[in-house]
């Protein structure tokens, strides 16, 4: 009896699968109408992936939308570094450029030095309590400095060397306010006139030529000012700057000229040491 309950149980499977793959085939057939059942079965199946599906998509875009957001974000700080990298570029570019261009002003200069022998250093500090006074370069006694040698830039001079190390000096510059600290000078004219660059004035960025003859009518503004080499420090043609204004000192004794320095005081980075080759007299008018 168990053996035909088996037997009719297998019996029913068979027709059931016969049955199922019949209707399968028959619903995959090309037919201009479908069954009753089948419209129904597909109505339900459709609102079920309905539901499903709308869910499913939004779920979908929303993560998308996230990783879509976060590779933006991720983008924008990428874009931020590489433009700070070419702020930076930019500013270092700008730096090297004006660097370039003071030692090749430099070496131009260097090779018109023919009355004294220059030696190339880099400023490596100011003095921070006369910011407008001081420099420290970064040569001394080692490279053979020596106290009152000239300095300057590629523009012009800008002070003398007051004291050395083994491996740093400090340089006086023009716009100090030391009263000891003279030039020997002359303005090119027709002739010479001879005086003495003594002093700065802050307010109008200006050298001071004093003790000039009060008859000197050939002085004229544009005209240049150089060192004389007189005072027997500083070698002679060493460029100052240009006569900007006359004017009659407080008793009517002589003239005093403006000179709009050649060179830049507060901005540079590079500047020439330079050591007469030969000296030329004892006097010295420079302190």
């Amino acid at each position: 009896m168990p053996h035909f309950f088996l037997n009719k149980r297998l019996i029913i499977l068979l027709i059931g699968i016969i049955i199922l793959v019949s209707l399968i085939g028959f619903s995959l057939r090309d037919r201009d109408n479908i069954s009753r059942p089948e419209q129904f079965v597909k109505d339900v199946v459709g609102f079920g992936q309905s539901l499903v599906a709308k869910p499913a998509h939004k779920i979908a875009g929303f993560f998308g939308d996230m990783k879509e957001l976060q590779n933006t974000y991720t983008e924008n700080k990428k874009l931020k570094v590489r433009l700070e990298d070419v702020a930076r570029l930019e500013k270092e570019n700008v730096e090297l450029k004006k660097e370039n261009a003071e030692l090749r002003e430099a070496l131009d200069k260097k090779e018109s030095l023919r009355d004294f022998t220059p030696i190339q250093a880099t400023v490596i500090s100011r003095t921070p309590d006369r910011w407008y006074e001081r420099i420290i370069i970064d040569k001394g006694k080692k490279s053979g400095i020596k106290p009152d040698m000239a300095v300057i830039t590629s523009k012009g001079l800008v002070g003398r060397v007051i004291s050395t190390s083994e491996m740093t000096s400090t340089i006086e510059l023009l716009s100090s306010d030391n009263t000891k600290n003279r030039v020997a000078a002359f303005i090119q004219a027709k002739s010479s006139v001879h005086g003495l660059i003594a002093g700065y004035d802050r307010d109008k960025k200006m050298l001071l030529m004093k003790d000039l003859p009060i008859d000197e009518e050939k002085i004229k503004k544009g005209q240049s000012v150089k060192t004389s080499g007189l005072g027997g420090i500083f070698p002679k043609g060493l460029d100052i700057g240009t006569v900007e204004e006359i004017v009659l000192d407080q008793f009517g004794l002589s003239q005093t000229a403006y000179i709009k320095p050649s060179a830049e005081f507060y901005d540079f980075e590079h500047v020439m040491v330079v050591a007469r080759s030969m000296h030329t007299g004892d006097n010295k008018e420079e302190e």
